[in-house]
């Protein structure tokens, strides 16, 4: 087994299990990076990114064939004809669905951070703090002061493009300079501070090289130049993705093992020992089983693949999952609420208008039940806003002509303004996921139910946003104000979180806080299944703060010879 042995093991090879492994692997420690899917490699494996339009045989969009048998990928904004190829198939990779749930997976070297929205928002004192105000959950068993100095350290690495904008509710961090606003975005943010003194419009803060710098060099990444076609890869790493970055970074240390195609069945555990002694892997192509043994263990697999491997890792100690005395892993997950959205005109500025584009917008930052319980709901919502202009086109005729007329766009001096809602769900533990008794996968795990849903706190949340944010419209001088309800289902946002909390009580939650289990603690987990509470921020960057946390704490423990 000596060639099968580590310092660590992390199982998931995306954003947070990137951290992880750049981590230990930087400090000296024998590091063994486990993915299900193949390998992925910067620039070589981004098949579609420098391809031009014409270039698609459907013209970048999804043929009737793809939508029949991706019904649940199909739903998602980035699942398109030039990225997906990133996305796990439905019928590759299926679960069930006690009640409709879009699982979105990337199975590949880098996961998700190839395909992901960029979106990167600090979370606050608030917060932290809510659960222990208003409790709908447990308490955090840590608060912003403890995470603060671990965002900037992953934000100086990561790039982030934002402004100074001093607001308590959603903190400043190590910003690189902003994109330019459109002269609507920023109307619409002077409007707002004339009318209200809670409620801010400020520029989307985003995960892109806007400046070059000494460590993005050495990185081997150069600026971003705004293509907006980010889910293909980016050739230039202009913005992040575990690819480009942090795996890399940990193999030119010497230090890492990667082994793609690598699907974790279970983490061992040893009686004798009382603690985790490793891995069971099956390889993903020839069905083989191997294990592999380290002193501590990562789980990193993305939120609701992280609960499966977790309980599937059953023992005569843990007969229902390693680390689950209490029986609430799986159970208590939750996610953002994408369902509400807004559009309008505003006839303002006809004279001015866009040239090029920025891959970010604006962002509302959430204004309800903040300092105190104001409405009928609990916690609150941010929301996205983005403003354009309407050009106008003349598709008459044929031929020559007709070419000539698409050559020919008008400005109509009307710009398009819309907001879309990010609300916080309330963790439950009805909203849970379990392992199916009867149907298994063909490397003979079994199957994830899924059983989450949207509760009455979700839908007065949506009516709040449509009234509120309608007077926010309506104050601007926005025109033809329209809301709608996309019925989008949970799992689409893209933004599951939970299952294996933190907190402060073995009793109520898995994980202390530095994320170590409460019953087994050389096992870590730092996705969101971490999570206690979602709040309304895009939630990556929480993730690798929280991963770069406790790497730095498991690194410490194990020098001293505690782990």
């Amino acid at each position: 087994m000596k060639s099968n042995t580590f310092d660590t093991i992390v199982v998931g090879a995306g954003m947070s299990g990137g951290w992880a492994a750049k981590e230990f692997s930087e400090q000296g420690f024998k590091t063994l990076l486990l993915e299900r899917g193949p390998n992925v490699e910067h620039i070589k494996d981004y098949p579609t990114t420098n391809m031009q339009p014409w270039e698609f045989k459907n013209r970048g969009r999804l043929t009737a064939q793809d939508v029949k048998e991706n019904p649940i990928a199909s739903r998602c904004y980035a699942f398109k004809e030039d990225a997906k190829h990133f996305f796990v198939k439905d019928q590759e990779h299926p679960y069930v669905q006690k009640k409709p749930f879009d699982w979105i997976r990337g199975y590949q070297v880098g996961g998700k951070s190839i395909m992901w929205a960029r979106q990167v928002q600090r979370w606050s004192k608030y917060d932290f703090e809510g659960p222990a105000r208003d409790g709908f959950a447990v308490d955090w068993p840590i608060r912003y002061d403890d995470l603060a100095p671990w965002y900037t350290y992953v934000e100086k690495f990561v790039g982030v493009s934002g402004n100074k904008d001093g607001l308590d509710i959603l903190p400043d961090g190590d910003f690189l300079k902003p994109w330019e606003s459109n002269v609507v975005e920023d109307y619409f943010s002077a409007e707002m501070k004339k009318h209200y003194k809670d409620r801010h419009v400020i520029y989307g803060r985003c995960a892109h090289l806007t400046e070059s710098k000494p460590q993005f060099i050495e990185q081997g990444r150069g600026l971003c130049m705004s293509r907006t076609i980010c889910q293909r890869g980016c050739p230039l790493g202009g913005y992040f993705n575990a690819n480009s970055t942090l795996i890399p970074w940990a193999l030119k240390t010497g230090n890492l093992t990667l082994k793609p195609n690598s699907v974790v069945h279970s983490i061992l555990y040893d009686e004798s020992q009382q603690k985790a002694i490793g891995v069971r892997v099956i390889d993903a192509i020839t069905k083989e089983s191997q294990d592999y043994l380290a002193k501590v263990v990562f789980v990193t697999a993305a939120t609701l693949n992280t609960n499966l491997i977790l309980l599937n890792s059953k023992s005569d100690r843990f007969p229902n999952g390693l680390g689950n005395d209490n029986g609430l892993m799986g159970k208590f997950i939750a996610f953002h609420n994408y369902r509400a959205t807004i559009n309008a005109q505003y006839e303002g500025f006809p004279d001015r208008t866009t040239e090029g584009a920025k891959p970010t917008s604006h962002y509302i930052p959430r204004f309800r039940n903040v300092n105190k319980q104001e409405t009928g709901f609990l916690r609150g919502y941010a929301a996205g806003f983005g403003a354009r202009p309407i050009r106008e086109t003349d598709q008459d005729g044929f031929g020559p002509s007709l070419k000539k007329q698409l050559l020919q766009t008008k400005e109509s001096g009307v710009w398009n303004v819309n907001s879309h809602m990010m609300g916080e769900t309330i963790p439950k533990e009805s909203n849970q996921v379990t392992l199916d008794k009867e149907k298994l996968d063909e490397w003979g795990i079994p199957l994830l139910n899924i059983d989450v849903d949207y509760d009455e706190n979700d839908e007065k949340m949506i009516q709040d946003f449509f009234e509120q944010l309608t007077e926010m419209f309506t104050k601007a001088g926005f025109v033809n104000i329209q809301t709608n309800d996309n019925k989008r289902r949970p799992g689409n946002d893209i933004h599951e979180m939970g299952g294996v909390r933190m907190g402060k009580d073995p009793k109520t939650s898995l994980l202390n806080g530095w994320n170590q289990l409460h019953e087994c603690q050389n096992v870590f987990v730092t996705d969101g299944a971490c999570m206690t509470s979602t709040s309304t921020q895009n939630p990556s960057l929480t993730f690798m703060a929280i991963t770069a946390r406790a790497a730095n704490y498991a690194i410490e423990q194990m020098k001293k010879g505690v782990l």
